[in-house]
């Protein structure tokens, strides 16, 4: 696709748009903000305004005006990534020269591919100013998960890397969100807004759960979005929202005149990242907690094959990673049944000496080095919203059949420690 560069036209030097590409090399957007409020004071008094969600606009009266007009034809282009460097770097500008003061948090949508493609040399400096100068909850939307869930993880945590929050978007819209949760490891979660609106059935009850179950393990923020009447204030107080955003509160526009004067009483917590794993393998998390024990391969199948029928989930899909030593034990039976549940499964991942980077469709491959501890571990690990179960074994190195090779192995079900050993092998899986 040929690429445009923007002109002046005339005196009045008025930029010319006649593509996307346009619209990019001009730096052609805008930013409006709208309020997020605490809710909790709702029945006393008005609700305070915590912070602000910058939002972008293309240019007035072009085809790209509306947001999602914009970054559809830029990711045609194949420009989507220094769209999103662009309208960030736009909202932290007009945040600063509005003076918005560290009191308050500024919410910015991003784009998790995105954010591994280096900022464009103009933006830089902006970036920075807005690292030392503002708050910012940096917003990743669940559509991540389907689209690239190693995106999203490393994304998360180059944020946080940063110093800046993170938030996970329209959380209930993706069934597979609710696995990933953990591992992203939010801030903030956003409740999609059609959770906040219509809230019954099976599936919003599903989703309620695991969002108040994250939250009170970690002490993350719960925000409802589409807030527009007090009805709906209610239904997000009832679901364990204490943040709130919607036309109630206030519709898309610009900051306050008076916003460097304001402050937060109590601002949008961040939550304590994840402790981690150093140079730790599965087993060597898990048996340092749990008792071990010696079982042959053919005797500990049975208990890999039923947490991997745990990852079949479809209402509920986990994430299902496992750890073969080597390819040749990535089995055609094997392949078959991580094919099936990568169909429905958030992520699935396997990891062994020589297997390629999707031995499987769907799922993500990942080669370990022939001297790695790993290469002695067969581990089979599922997170889903409630459910958690791991199998570590280390191998004893016998000779002899395959189905009568000796492991040392334990299993937990634990969440926290299953979550460790899950988190050591996606080191491998979503490279940081």
């Amino acid at each position: 696709m040929r690429r445009f560069r923007a002109e002046p036209k005339g005196m009045d030097g008025t930029t010319i748009i006649r593509g996307i590409d346009d619209v990019v090399d001009a730096r052609a957007v805008t930013t409006v903000f709208q309020p997020i409020v605490r809710m909790d004071p709702w029945r006393r008094h008005r609700p305070e305004v915590v912070g602000y969600e910058a939002l972008t606009r293309g240019p007035a009266g072009t085809p790209w005006e509306a947001p999602t007009d914009l970054f559809q034809a830029a990711g045609q282009a194949g420009r989507l990534a220094e769209l999103d460097w662009v309208c960030r770097a736009t909202a932290y500008r007009a945040a600063i020269n509005a003076g918005l003061p560290l009191g308050l948090t500024l919410f910015v949508n991003a784009e998790p591919a995105a954010l591994g493609v280096p900022c464009p040399p103009d933006l830089a400096p902006t970036i920075l100013d807005a690292q030392l100068r503002l708050r910012v909850v940096v917003e990743m939307t669940e559509r991540a998960i389907a689209d690239d869930p190693a995106a999203l993880l490393t994304a998360a945590e180059a944020c946080r890397g940063s110093g800046w929050g993170v938030a996970l978007d329209d959380v209930g819209a993706e069934p597979a969100s609710l696995a990933v949760m953990p591992f992203v490891h939010p801030d903030v979660v956003k409740v999609d807004r059609h959770l906040t609106q219509q809230p019954d059935g099976a599936y919003a009850a599903r989703v309620v759960n695991a969002i108040v179950a994250y939250a009170e393990r970690t002490g993350a923020a719960v925000l409802a979005e589409g807030v527009e009447t007090r009805e709906h204030v209610a239904t997000a107080l009832g679901v364990g929202a204490t943040l709130g955003q919607g036309w109630l509160f206030g519709r898309p526009g610009p900051l306050p005149a008076d916003v460097a004067e304001r402050s937060a009483t109590l601002p949008v917590p961040f939550v304590a990242p994840p402790a981690g794993t150093g140079t730790r393998t599965p087993y060597e998390i898990v048996a340092a907690r749990r008792p071990t024990a010696e079982a042959t391969k053919r005797m500990l199948m049975p208990l890999s094959r039923y947490l991997e029928e745990k990852a079949l989930d479809a209402a509920e899909p986990p994430i299902l990673l496992g750890c073969f030593q080597e390819a040749r034990f990535l089995t055609a039976r094997t392949a078959r049944r991580y094919a099936t549940v990568a169909r429905t499964a958030a992520l699935v991942g396997a990891l062994g000496t020589e297997i390629p980077s999707a031995p499987v469709p769907g799922v993500r491959g990942a080669a370990i080095p022939t001297d790695d501890p790993l290469r002695g571990e067969w581990n089979v690990v599922v997170v889903g919203p409630h459910f958690a179960g791991a199998l570590v074994a280390r191998d004893l190195a016998d000779d002899g059949p395959d189905a009568d090779r000796r492991f040392t192995y334990a299993l937990t079900y634990d969440r926290d420690l299953v979550l460790e050993a899950a988190r050591a092998l996606l080191h491998w899986i979503v490279p940081t």
